[in-house]
């Protein structure tokens, strides 16, 4: 994990705290502090901060993704 990586993930995830639950956006805001002091995440953190990205970018598997470009351009 390198801290662009992290950053990134941070980034991100800024956009989606108002779909967090409080819990959730407490523990992202703790993780936003720290990357904003430029610190490296514990692997305890940096564990949270992977699952909370995964809930809200899920990444799709390329047959799935064909599949909703058929239906998209099959016109139903």
């Amino acid at each position: 994990m390198t801290s662009v990586e992290q950053h990134k993930m941070v980034q991100q995830l800024k956009q989606k705290t108002s779909k967090m639950k409080p819990e959730e956006r407490r523990m992202f805001e703790m993780m936003a502090k720290r990357d904003k002091d430029d610190e490296d995440l514990d692997t305890l953190t940096f564990a949270q901060l992977k699952q909370l990205h995964q809930k809200f970018y899920p990444k799709h598997s390329k047959v799935e993704l064909e599949d909703r470009w058929k239906k998209m351009t099959s016109g139903e």
